[in-house]
């Protein structure tokens, strides 16, 4: 496993949280395409807003089911990541993750919050709660691997010019 040649500085550490979640919101496509906000991301947690849109939709109204899993999947890795001891490295992938539907997604958005709740040597587990309109609609686990140095970091994030963000229907 590579990991930073020096011991990272807690600004050092700090500074690569927030790069993550500047790319987490305006650097990684999918997630532009989608709108998506991080609207709290410190290491007890994140918070991830998803507007409504009617091409997110499996139903007139609704959230998709593929798309909530989207978005715990974003928001469970942006919890571990957001918390992370970049000592350890920096390369995150997802290993697996599990959903369960609770309810029809119905409302203006969905906001996931999710948490760290255990952190290995190289596997990292997050808990994801989803709700509209104030109701837990999904639940998920994520579990993701960190390990390596990602390349870029700390490089200048530019939003995506060619993705077209979803339109509010």
């Amino acid at each position: 496993m590579t990991v930073a040649a020096r011991p990272l500085t807690d600004q050092e550490q700090r500074e690569r949280r927030e790069w993550f979640r500047v790319r987490w919101e305006r650097g990684v496509a999918f997630n532009r395409l989608c709108r998506l906000r991080m609207v709290r991301w410190d290491p007890g947690g994140v918070e991830v807003v998803l507007p409504y849109a009617e091409q997110l939709t499996a139903h007139e109204g609704v959230f998709h089911g593929g798309v909530l899993s989207a978005l715990i999947d974003t928001a469970g890795a942006g919890a571990v990541i957001a918390g992370h001891d970049f000592q350890k490295g920096s390369r995150l992938s997802t290993v697996s993750m599990s959903v369960q539907y609770l309810a029809p997604a119905r409302g203006r958005e969905a906001v996931a919050y999710a948490r760290c709740v255990r952190r290995g040597r190289r596997l990292h587990f997050a808990d994801v709660d989803v709700m509209t309109d104030g109701v837990v609609c999904a639940r998920g686990q994520v579990v993701v691997t960190i390990s390596g140095e990602r390349p870029g970091i700390g490089e200048p994030i530019q939003p995506i010019d060619a993705v077209e963000p979803l339109t509010e229907e």
